[in-house]
């Protein structure tokens, strides 16, 4: 037959009929009123009534569609234009009848006879139901893999994954998590005790009005049994369970019996959040719609969806414990100190990152009334970063008790640094980085009314004076510790007046505040308590403390008292030791010392000036300090250190400073320009209790 030859109506006819008894799919002619005229589905179970019965009556009397007004318009469209409409997605069902919709892909297109007369539109549809089921499905566990699990906290990760299923796997979907697990803890391994408490961590619904709860989302309980919530846990099987009103598992959990009547509920599947064996919390889906079904497809979804949040919340669950446990470390390493000099008040202000960073800080006493003030941090997060800072703030602080200048005591600590660093190379591949870091080192002298400060890497002091004025000072900003070659640390030295406040800070706290000069804006009102002070710096930081610790230690200095202080200056001659006892007898009587104290100090003033006269270099200076404890202090020109000894039974000397370890509660030398100072302290007795004076006839 020819190509443009005309094909007969019989011809037509043949070829129509092949198409309506052999064609995979469904045919469906209707006239220009979308009357059936003839009709062909490949799904029998849509139609009750034979074909012959269906013939004549309008397409909306036949089947529920899901948009008829759009369908109805999309035919007519096809009549009146003659465009065809190619795979428009139609829901439909049987006229009438109760259970799901049927996915059709529809295409139609217009008849038209011999004479161009149009007499209807044929519609070709082609069942998609399982194939959209199987693209949904897909959608949501992409979603779920997407949304869920983007924070390392187990109740935002649950109530992610209630908004990524309800409403294309659920109407109302319910998670529950082990309390321990939400705490952090080890989950327990299955099957899971009927004791073990449950949180209710998130609860949500399609509906538009208010759903009701069994139970209140945070509530606290261990699941009813027997139920399939029980069971789904004891077996770790998930569960599709028709909700009947009569079930008779119902009677066990009236709660949620309650809120499964009110709300509608027909079907559930419930879904163990496990991992390697153990138990991590329940997923419970519901349905309320009856167009929507659940089956064998959608509980292996909710598997999936279930295994990939259990991974999550684990993954939170070890953030959690290692997150408390770092903060735990951190707050240990930054409880305050007691041993501060009465020369410098001291507040701070520490505000935690939500991943765990390792900073810290400390003030601590040293020799001659000086005080020494340090603000840290190390590169990293969480445990490690937190007991590498106590690593390195032990380290400081063994280094400060050595009375090292502040640039030799950094160069040490960095010394320590470099040390940690190639312990931690020496891991294998997956530990913790490097060791890195900054540091602020800086000692009050009160007697010279100075502020001696180093920085390796971090940024320097802000000083308010008391006339309210604040500077940065221009210092050397060192390398940052651990760096193998670098520069030189360098201390700089700086007045304090009476009244100064210095502000020693992390980096971070300059990243947060509203303002690059926030602190100096602060700190113009040097006279305001300390802790004011830090309270105000915190109210003017952003929100935005997450990725690394804020730090505030804010010092305020003042002299010695200068009744408290006594000097002498000696003769380099054996008679000095004699002057020397009499000088410190004489000073302790002055300032109400009890005789021990006064037969000990003697002892050790003793034991110091005779060294120095024997073995030092004129001038020599004796100095008493009183403070929280009784410094002896000796001084001379010679910058050779004393070595303590352990002297033999048949050696005339060498048990001097021997003897002032045993007595003094500590001791030390500290080097000067201009030689060396040798002290010790001992503990001051309390006064004793002034006696009340008898009253004449009292008895």
């Amino acid at each position: 037959m020819a190509q443009n030859e005309a094909v007969s109506p019989g011809e037509g006819a043949a070829v129509l009929e092949a198409l309506f008894q052999h064609s995979p799919t469904g045919l469906l002619i209707l006239d220009t009123e979308l009357r059936i005229l003839r009709i062909n589905l490949t799904k029998p179970d849509l139609h009750d009534a034979p074909h012959e019965q269906l013939v004549g009556r309008h397409v909306t009397d036949v089947y529920d569609l899901s948009a008829p007004g759009e369908v109805e318009s999309m035919l007519h469209s096809v009549l009146e234009n003659g465009a065809p409409a190619r795979e428009r997605l139609v829901a439909l069902r049987p006229k009438g009848a109760p259970g799901p919709e049927y996915l059709f892909s529809v295409s139609a297109s217009r008849l038209d006879d011999s004479q161009g007369r149009t007499w209807g539109v044929l519609t070709e549809m082609l069942d998609v139901t399982e194939r959209e089921k199987a693209h949904a499905r897909i959608r949501v566990l992409s979603s779920v893999r997407e949304h869920v699990g983007r924070t390392l906290n187990v109740v935002a990760t649950c109530q992610e994954l209630v908004r990524a299923v309800v409403p294309d796997l659920a109407d109302i979907a319910v998670v529950e998590v082990v309390d321990a697990v939400v705490r952090g803890e080890e989950p327990p391994p299955s099957p899971l005790g009927p004791e073990v408490p449950l949180r209710r961590a998130a609860f949500g619904h399609s509906g538009g009005e208010e759903q009701a709860e069994a139970h209140p989302v945070g509530d606290v309980r261990a699941l009813p049994f027997p139920t399939p919530y029980a069971q789904t846990l004891t077996d770790l099987k998930p569960r599709l369970v028709a909700l009947a009103p009569d079930a008779p598992w119902l009677a066990a959990d009236p709660p949620r019996a309650e809120a499964i009547r009110v709300s509608g509920a027909r079907l559930l599947i419930t879904a163990p959040l496990t991992l390697r064996g153990t138990v991590l919390g329940l997923l419970s889906l519901y349905r309320t719609d009856q167009a929507d079904v659940y089956d064998e497809g959608d509980v292996t979804l909710a598997l999936a969806v279930a295994a990939h949040t259990a991974l999550c919340i684990d993954n939170a669950r070890r953030y959690t414990r290692e997150h408390t446990i770092a903060l735990t470390v951190q707050r240990h390493l930054l409880l305050p100190r007691t041993d501060t000099r009465t020369t410098v008040e001291t507040a701070h202000l520490h505000v935690p990152s939500e991943v765990g960073g390792g900073s810290g800080f400390g003030t601590f006493a040293l020799s001659g009334a000086r005080t020494a003030l340090v603000v840290g941090e190390v590169a990293g997060q969480g445990i490690h970063a937190a007991t590498t800072m106590g690593q390195i703030g032990t380290a400081a602080r063994s280094l400060a008790a050595l009375d090292l200048e502040p640039d030799e005591l950094l160069a040490r600590l960095n010394d320590t640094a470099i040390s940690l660093a190639e312990e931690r190379a020496a891991l294998p591949p997956g530990d913790p980085m490097p060791v890195t870091g900054s540091c602020v080192y800086a000692v009050h002298d009160p007697l010279a009314q100075t502020c001696t400060v180093a920085l390796a890497g971090h940024p320097p002091p802000v000083i308010a004076h008391p006339d309210g004025t604040t500077e940065v000072p221009d210092l050397p900003a060192g390398p940052p510790l651990g760096t193998v070659e670098g520069p030189p640390f360098a201390a700089t030295t700086l007045s304090v007046a009476d009244g100064s406040v210095l502000a020693f800070y992390t980096a971070s706290l300059l990243r947060t505040s509203a303002s690059p000069d926030t602190l100096q804006r602060v700190l113009a009102h040097p006279e305001r308590p300390l802790q004011d002070l830090c309270d105000d710096v915190l109210y003017r930081l952003r929100n935005d403390t997450r990725h690394s610790d804020v730090v505030l230690l804010l010092a305020r200095t003042h002299p010695f008292p200068a009744d408290q202080i006594a000097t002498w200056h000696l003769d380099h001659h054996p008679q000095a030791v004699a002057s020397a006892r009499s000088h410190v007898r004489h000073q302790l009587i002055l300032w109400g010392a009890d005789e021990e104290t006064a037969c000990t100090a003697e002892m050790i003033v003793s034991e110091l000036v005779t060294n120095a006269v024997r073995y030092g270099t004129p001038p020599v200076q004796l100095q008493l300090i009183k403070d929280r404890t009784l410094t002896c202090e000796v001084h001379d020109s010679n910058s050779l250190a004393p070595r303590l000894r352990h002297a033999k039974t048949i050696d005339e000397g060498g048990r001097g400073l021997f003897i002032v370890a045993q007595l003094a509660h500590n001791w030390g030398v500290r080097y000067t320009l201009d030689g060396k100072t040798v002290w010790a302290e001992q503990a001051l007795l309390p006064a004793p209790p002034v006696r009340p004076k008898a009253v004449a006839g009292s008895s």
